[in-house]
């Protein structure tokens, strides 16, 4: 009995042994795995990160780094133009303008991106800030940018997009837009490389509400010795060379004067600029519309209303801000608009 009872003893202690190894055994790659699950959802952290330190939107500013020009890369070119469209609830004009500008672009063979600088804070719109915005995200990956309204269709091949060798190229030139005709005029759409828009630190970012920041600009250009060309032997003029889209009676110009607006913006801006527009990129979309690539690039502004309180002109202290809509105002173009060519 004692033998029997020893070996049954012996053969308890190995079952014991083997069932506590099978334990240990499950435990350690339970253990494993639980590691391993924190590994895979914990940030890498490195020790001289400085992300506090990063400008706004940087993070989001570099998911643009290679990409961009994908959609265009069979054409032979040796340029790459950022198109830039200051954008706000444009839908239906957006719609027409993205596969048009593509098509128009590609049979030039001109590399190109189409960024719609979206704004989606509460402030009027600044269209100088957008282009700031965009040029800074485009920047990278580019060597020249259009400034580009998006209600403004060219229809005219003889118009082209190449890049400006000798200078800023205002393709909307006053010759044959539909609408503005004075000499010192540089909006709707002008081309200009990255080393010239820096060099004027960019458009000046005092501008809330509509017009005048293309006068401005004009000025910057002018002071830095920068002659802006125009094309030459276009066989259109004003009223078959572009397609302005926008509809005045459905969509109002913002043309309300409020605070010191209206003296301000007549002058030089020496302030703001491309190196100090303060803003925040909240949303990144790519997308197609009728094959054209487009990257919609959702902005909130900053405004600092100790130097631009216009920024909101519902917030008047009480006053009534004034309305501009006579002939005289709402024409860039007039006498008194070139006062700012003198400041």
């Amino acid at each position: 009995m004692p033998k029997q009872f020893s070996k049954q003893r012996c053969c308890l202690n190995i079952l014991i042994w083997k069932i506590w190894k099978v334990r240990f055994f499950i435990v350690c790659i339970i253990f494993t795995f639980i590691v391993g699950c924190f590994l895979a959802i914990s940030p890498i952290t490195i020790d001289d990160c400085q992300c506090s330190r990063k400008d706004p939107g940087e993070n989001i500013e570099r998911h643009f780094k290679g990409r961009i020009y994908n959609a265009n890369s069979g054409i032979p070119s040796d340029h790459k133009l950022a198109v830039l469209v200051p954008f706000r609830d444009r839908f239906e004009e957006l719609l027409a303008f993205a596969p048009y500008l593509h098509d128009f672009l590609n049979k030039q063979e001109i590399s190109h991106h189409i960024y719609i600088l979206n704004q989606v804070d509460h402030y009027r719109f600044n269209r100088a800030s957008l282009i700031n915005v965009g040029f800074r995200i485009a920047r990278d990956e580019c060597d020249y940018i259009a400034m580009h309204d998006v209600d403004l269709l060219p229809l005219n091949s003889q118009l082209r997009y190449s890049y400006p060798e000798t200078g800023p190229f205002h393709i909307a030139s006053p010759d044959l837009h539909p609408r503005y005709h004075y000499p010192t005029f540089v909006g709707g759409i002008l081309l200009i490389k990255r080393e010239h828009f820096e060099l004027v630190n960019g458009m000046s970012n005092k501008y809330w509400g509509w017009g005048l920041e293309d006068d401005e600009f004009y000025v910057r250009l002018k002071e830095a010795g920068l002659n802006v060309s125009r094309p030459v032997n276009i066989t259109t003029g004003t009223e078959n060379t572009f397609k302005h889209t926008h509809d005045r009676t459905h969509r109002k110009r913002d043309m309300t004067k409020c605070f010191k607006q209206r003296d301000v913006t007549r002058r030089r801006d020496r302030q703001t600029g491309l190196a100090d527009v303060v803003y925040k990129l909240t949303g990144i979309h790519e997308l197609k519309i009728d094959g054209a690539p487009i990257t919609v690039i959702n902005i909130v502004l900053s405004c600092d209303k100790r130097l631009t309180p216009w920024c909101n002109c519902s917030d008047t202290g009480g006053k009534k801000p004034s309305s501009e809509t006579n002939a005289a105002e709402s024409n860039i173009g007039n006498k008194n608009n070139k006062n700012i060519l003198n400041q």
